[in-house]
């Protein structure tokens, strides 16, 4: 890393200490040094491991047989916890993709290619084709952990392989299914040999203390389980989590699919996953796609209702007590870095102990090994090192490897001041993005046309299809950090319009021979017909100006010298949004428009790198 940790200083007879204690009584144990938990050899044999499987019963039943429902779970370990009593923190991770996924097959997206506000076309239902009934769910997290003194765990959610009950996509039980698993690691007699009946199986040899991390889907499990408040869950990690559906699949009211699967929804992520028990499938189908979600996902509208709010982690978060390493990527145009950016600020308002990590790539990525397992060693192995005591930030800069992160005092950055920019027009050229207010009202007009891409339209020198804005050539570096928030007084030619806003440092040169990373600073999307709450939506008087404020992504970014930072609005976009006929008109009031941008130094930081 390029800042060093602070670590507490542990003396060299410490280290040899426990080494001599080892030998003095016979029970190999975990090693730490540096506040790190180290490979132990004895536990570093995998023919050795003891790995089994078995059924965790929740509190929930939400297959309709009667019986509460149980998750497959399957344990790694090493020997030293049957043959010396040694008793060891468990790193667990939890997914819905174990047994297999139904691919990306046609039909299983919605058509995005009609009118907003439109009825949709029904889409089709997929089966995902079980893989085998496997008694080792996955491998992950293994050769990572075992060897440094942890027991891993497994275990499929619910309504996938082998776990019973329906995957709900966000709904309570797949909260209380990690819960049921964490409450038998810390001694509960939940746990069963067989999927029903069978012998019980206690977990004598967790210590109790339990910390998750996956990516993704992965991620977010870690999150549901914390909200929950189990006591034996002390730390997570979750790695690009998604801790929202409504912002997974709208943005400010607007219908709007996650990057790189145009169409994709809430009900055909339930498709996708539903992996579970064939004979149960047409029972939660009819429950859980086909009422719960299909009633209340809103396609028409893209509103924010009871039911999304009920898939917001971020509303569930008052029993939350886990500590809290997150992770993501700045250009994640999958799972957005908003996810990750909305729980970590409100778990240090609630005085958890949080850090975040975040690189300057796309979806996935783990915080750097030193940094996870400080964490764990803290929190599971209860070794104090004083990771709490470390940076709260670390952000990998432009180019620098994804190991090496920069230490801040914080997200975003202390230093980080909104400067607000305004615009003046010179459409369908390129306009300019300055600081000074404009004196008279002057508008603007774009057509929407969703055959024209984004970045086919950034680096057009001119097109009636985006309102394009840049700054002054930057003369110095400049460094933006935190979230972006634009004010637009918009009009439509009909009553229903996207509005699309993407953040660019131009030219576009794609990152050949300069130091650019990535020319998409950030993006933000938004439906006009929201302007008063993304929870209701009216239609647009055709010529009417409304006045919409919304954040665009957060982001932390260095935007080198001999670039400029441009603003541009459009309508459709290809990669995200529905797809209507081209030709909607909007205009922008340039008066009533306007964008604070956060920059390190804020407005003079900002003129001294213009002048």
């Amino acid at each position: 890393m390029k800042s060093h940790l602070p670590l507490k200083k542990f003396a060299l007879i410490s280290f040899l200490l426990l080494l001599i204690t080892q030998l003095s009584f016979g029970q190999t144990k975990p090693v730490f040094k540096d506040g790190e938990a180290q490979i132990v050899e004895a536990f570093n044999n995998p023919e050795n491991w003891i790995r089994h499987d078995l059924w965790v019963e929740t509190e929930f039943d939400t297959d309709g047989d009667g019986k509460l429902d149980r998750m497959h779970v399957s344990v790694t370990r090493p020997p030293q916890t049957e043959t010396e009593g040694l008793k060891l923190p468990v790193v667990y991770e939890s997914s819905p993709y174990y047994a297999g996924t139904a691919g990306i097959v046609e039909g299983l997206f919605w058509n995005v290619k009609h009118e907003i506000g439109e009825t949709p076309p029904k889409r089709s239902h997929v089966e995902v084709q079980r893989r085998g009934k496997r008694p080792v769910i996955s491998n992950s997290q293994i050769k990572t952990w075992v060897p440094r003194g942890y027991i891993v765990v497994h275990s499929s959610s619910p309504g996938t392989g082998l776990s019973q009950g329906a995957p709900t996509v966000g709904g309570d039980n797949e909260s209380l299914a990690p819960k049921a698993v964490i409450e038998w690691l810390s001694g509960k007699d939940n746990g069963y040999t067989e999927p029903t009946g069978g012998e019980k199986v206690m977990a004598f040899w967790s210590t109790g203390r339990v910390g998750m991390t996956g990516t993704s889907y992965n991620g977010t499990l870690p999150l549901a389980a914390a909200t929950t408040g189990v006591d034996g869950l002390k730390a997570i990690i979750p790695i690009a989590p998604n801790t929202s559906y409504y912002h997974y699949y709208r943005s400010n009211g607007l219908v709007r699919s996650p990057g790189g699967y145009l169409g994709e929804d809430i009900d055909v992520l339930y498709d996708f996953i539903h992996s579970g028990d064939e004979s149960k499938r047409a029972y939660n189908n009819k429950t859980v796609r086909d009422t719960e979600l299909a009633d209340n996902l809103d396609r028409i509208t893209g509103d924010y209702n009871d039911f999304w709010a009920g898939r917001d982690y971020l509303n569930d978060m008052k029993p939350m007590k886990a500590a809290l390493l997150m992770s993501h990527g700045f250009n994640d145009w999958n799972v957005m870095p908003e996810h990750s950016n909305r729980i970590a600020q409100a778990a240090k308002k609630k005085g958890i102990p949080t850090q975040i990590f975040y690189h300057q790539n796309g979806h996935g990525g783990p915080p750097p090994m030193k940094m996870m397992n400080r964490w764990f060693t803290r929190y599971l192995h209860n070794i104090e090192n004083g990771v709490e005591n470390d940076a709260k930030a670390w952000i990998v800069r432009e180019n620098d490897k994804r190991t090496e992160p920069t230490a801040y005092a914080d997200y975003p950055n202390p230093a980080a001041k909104p400067v607000k920019f305004y615009f003046e027009g010179a459409a369908p050229n390129v306009g300019k993005l300055t600081t000074d207010k404009p004196k008279k009202s002057i508008s603007e007009t774009l057509v929407d046309d969703h055959n024209k891409s984004g970045s086919t339209l950034a680096k057009a020198t001119n097109s009636n299809n985006r309102l394009l804005y840049v700054s002054p050539i930057l003369k110095e570096d400049i460094h933006l950090s935190g979230i972006s928030t634009i004010t637009i007084k918009v009009a439509s030619d009909k009553p229903a319009a996207n509005l699309s806003v993407w953040m660019v440092s131009l030219p576009w040169n794609e990152g050949k021979g300069t130091k650019i990373t990535n020319n998409i600073i950030t993006r933000g999307w938004a439906d006009p017909q929201n302007h008063r709450s993304i929870r209701k939506s009216s239609p647009l008087t055709p010529g009417k100006f409304y006045e919409l404020t919304f954040d665009l992504q957060p982001d932390d970014q260095v935007i080198p010298a001999g670039q400029q930072i441009g603003l541009m609005i459009f309508s459709s976009d290809s990669e995200f949004t529905l797809l209507p006929e081209p030709g909607t008109k909007l205009t922008i009031d340039l008066k009533g428009t306007s964008i604070k941008i956060p920059v390190v130094g804020g407005k003079p930081a900002f003129e001294k790198a213009t002048k």
